[in-house]
Parts: structure tokens; sequence; C-alpha cells
């Protein structure tokens, strides 16, 4: 066997794609979870799982928390996603290009995510992005720990889909990037090997 010392190419970070949860899954958290992978390279991962509904929470709940009013309706009721387990008080917009502010970090052509109070008045007063999800919350991954998982088979990868992402139900999700990949998910085994 040889080994080698050499870091990955760039092209294999999987910065804006979508990680899906096998049916395997150990963790429970991560049950037919969608991930949007925010930022991949040699130092780690970090995603938002934008298809697990936190319950009986909704936007003008976390408004209210942070002493803003929901003025535009797409506030009062947007839901609000687990986006992980690591600083579940920490909030993210995962959004459209057309919302663009200083701290904001575009994952690829049609994503990007913000983590600022700014980002949240905006969405309050209706002058947010037209496309958006927001999450409580992260998944992350130490160096190595992605690929690892990957390598044991507990994540298909797939590119994001804006429609899949933002204009497909939560409850769907998982279902519906299966299908796009043309995955049925009887077929999907747990087993991970190399030929």
């Amino acid at each position: 066997m040889i080994k080698t010392t050499e870091q990955p190419d760039r092209d294999a970070w999987l910065t804006g794609k979508l990680l899906l949860a096998m049916p395997g899954m150990a963790d429970p958290r991560f049950h037919k979870a969608v991930i949007c992978l925010c930022a991949h390279d040699s130092g780690g991962a970090m995603g938002l799982v934008i298809n697990h509904r936190l319950k009986g929470m909704d936007m003008s709940g976390i408004l209210k928390q942070v002493d803003m009013a929901a003025s535009h309706e797409t506030a009062q009721n947007m839901p609000v996603m687990q986006g992980g387990p690591v600083e579940t008080a920490r909030g993210f917009l995962l959004h459209s290009h057309d919302f663009i502010l200083p701290e904001t970090i575009c994952t690829g052509d049609a994503l990007c995510v913000t983590g600022t109070l700014d980002a949240l008045r905006a969405v309050a007063a209706g002058k947010g992005p037209q496309q958006m999800i927001f999450a409580l919350g992260y998944a992350g991954w130490t160096a190595g720990q992605l690929e690892q998982e990957l390598q044991q088979n507990a994540w298909l990868c797939m590119d994001a889909d804006p429609a899949l992402v933002f204009e497909t139900p939560p409850e769907q999700k998982w279902d519906a990037a299966l299908a796009t990949l043309g995955v049925d998910q009887a077929m999907l085994s747990v087993e991970s090997g190399r030929a």
C-alpha cells in the first residue's frame, strides 16, 4: 500500500454541496438529514441541516427573543430549522444571492449564508433575501472527519439545487433529494467497501 501526505485537491472540497444522511446513520440527530455544506477545507467542515424543523418555533419567536418585531408576513411564518448540534443558540440564514452583507459567505453559485443580527433585521423588515432558511446551530466536522464518514458510507453527496433547498417542504427534502439522484431508498446499503 502506498501512503501519501498530499492534501486533497481543492476540487475535492464539498463547500456548497448537499449531504444526505444514509438510512443507517447511527446518530439520531442526523436521521434522514439534508445538510448544506457552508464550508469544507483541510481544517474541517461546517454545514446546516435544512430539513429538521424545530417544533413549536418560528421566525417570529426568534425575532421576539432578540427584541425585534416581524413587520413582514414572511418573517412571521417562516419555520426554524435545527441546523445541527453545535452552538444551538446561534442563528444562520441560508439564502439566495440577492442579499449580501459584508459578513455573508457565498458557498457556490446559488447559496449564501449570513449569521448576523443585521440579516435578521432585514428579514423582519421584509428587506431580506427572496429565498431563505433560518437555522439554529450547525453541524461541524474536525479535520478529516467528514472525509472518513464519506468513506464509511454515512453520507451521499449531491450538487445543491436551489429549488430543492428553498421550495421543497422540509419533511420532503430527503426523499426529493434521493429522487433527484435517481436513487431508490430501498436499494441503499449501509455497508461500505472498496473494489
